[in-house]
């Protein structure tokens, strides 16, 4: 049989600076979720099926990667961590009424067809803060994740918010049966307004429903849209959710994260459990939304715990995506290369615990006497070294900054000598 040395398609292999970045990422985001009070917990990777069945309102069944277990119970990797931590909260936390806060940073596997690239395997990072609903759980939601991408680097980026309350009432009030709505959900989700309006033709339909559907494509943008929002709403739970937006954007402006917020009315949400507002983090450099979120009153329900919650994900390998292209460099530690011979090698050791003693990252590499030093600063070079310290015979040192070509040379020998 051949051997098998490539990934399969849709996964791939992560190594040196990607790693590195990858996993300075996580860091940098974790410090954030944990200063708001968050605290960690992890989920399997896979779960029983009935976790992620079709009720539960996570991914399309035939995109799980399934499979049975000794028992013969199906089992599927997990598309999706929220239903996971759902269950957990439900059982682990079942009598807890005091707000509780969970942050997690796990891979997901979504068995999609493959176009554009898209990966079947993911990293994301999110928090859940379950046992609230108010103004006040959804705004400290989306002033984390604004916190969060401004503690990446990333500057230019936009969360934009709607509210399923809103979206819904609007295919509520067309009266058009379920596959109906489903087809306009799918053309609104991809900007295809003239087909909603054509497929709106078709039917006997209020003429105030169609002129809100119309006016759709123009309620995104800042507050200001929120006005005329309230104008077209069908209905008084389409109003409060304008006006819960409303109130939500007050608090914005007091955690001073207002500047990257946007609103878009339009938007339904990408999974079923969805119940308040929804939202999406976007920025340049990368084809999808950097952060998914929104408020799931009722999935914890499905699990036995009824209380309200609210989440959001941040998809690391779009992160990573976008901050690669906007050129913005994350900072991933110094690594420091050190290279001896074999009559140095006492000293190199000495040196090398004494840097590490001290928190500094040090390899060590052993050269023979008819090496030549270009050949270990290609290495570094290519293995994202910071510097290298290469140790002569006569205790002298060179240090060569392997990022911008600077050498200068460290005599030890007199220091040596003293001691």
């Amino acid at each position: 049989m051949e051997q098998k040395l490539h990934t399969p398609e849709g996964v791939r292999d992560i190594y040196n600076r990607e790693c590195a970045i990858k996993l300075a990422l996580q860091k940098k985001l974790n410090t954030v979720l944990h200063l708001y009070g968050y605290q960690d917990i992890q989920t399997p990777t896979f779960e029983y099926f009935d976790v992620f069945r079709k009720e539960i309102g996570s991914t399309s069944i035939r995109d799980l990667y399934k499979f049975f277990d000794r028992e013969g119970n199906i089992l599927a990797l997990r598309p999706d961590i929220t239903p996971s931590i759902a269950r957990a909260v439900a059982t682990l936390f079942e009598t807890e009424n005091f707000p509780i806060r969970l942050c997690y940073a796990g891979n997901t596997f979504i068995n999609h067809s493959s176009y554009r690239g898209r990966l079947k395997e993911n990293t994301q990072l999110g928090a859940e803060l379950i046992g609230v609903d108010s103004i006040e759980a959804d705004a400290e939601m989306l002033a984390m994740v604004v916190d969060g991408l401004k503690k990446t680097g990333l500057k230019e980026f936009q969360v934009s918010i709607g509210h399923v309350d809103f979206i819904q009432s609007l295919f509520e009030a067309t009266n058009l049966e379920d596959e109906q709505k489903e087809e306009i959900r799918t053309l609104i989700a991809n900007r295809n307004f003239f087909g909603v309006e054509e497929i709106l033709d078709h039917y006997e339909i209020a003429d105030q429903v169609k002129e809100a559907f119309h006016q759709l494509p123009e309620l995104t943008g800042g507050p200001e849209i929120l006005a005329d929002a309230g104008r077209i709403a069908p209905g008084e739970a389409a109003r409060l959710a304008v006006e819960r937006l409303r109130q939500i954007y007050d608090l914005l402006k007091i955690y001073g994260v207002e500047d990257h917020v946007t609103f878009d009315l339009s938007m339904s949400g990408s999974y079923g459990y969805y119940t308040g507002i929804i939202f999406r983090a976007y920025t340049y450099g990368t084809g999808d939304a950097v952060v998914r979120g929104g408020r799931y009153d009722h999935l914890l329900e499905k699990f036995g715990k009824k209380t309200p919650s609210i989440g959001f994900a941040i998809i690391l390998d779009e992160l990573m995506s976008a901050l690669d292209r906007q050129k913005i460099k994350v900072e991933t530690g110094h690594r420091n290369l050190l290279v001896y011979t074999d009559a140095t090698e006492q000293w190199a050791i000495s040196l090398a615990r004494s840097f590490r003693a001290k928190g500094k990252n040090v390899e060590m590499m052993k050269r023979n006497s008819w090496d030549e030093r270009e050949t270990f600063e290609a290495y570094g070079k290519r293995s994202s070294v910071a510097s290298m310290l290469y140790l002569r015979e006569d205790r002298k040192i060179e240090v060569i900054n392997l990022q911008t070509g600077e050498e200068k040379l460290v005599n030890t020998k007199k220091k040596t000598k003293q001691q």
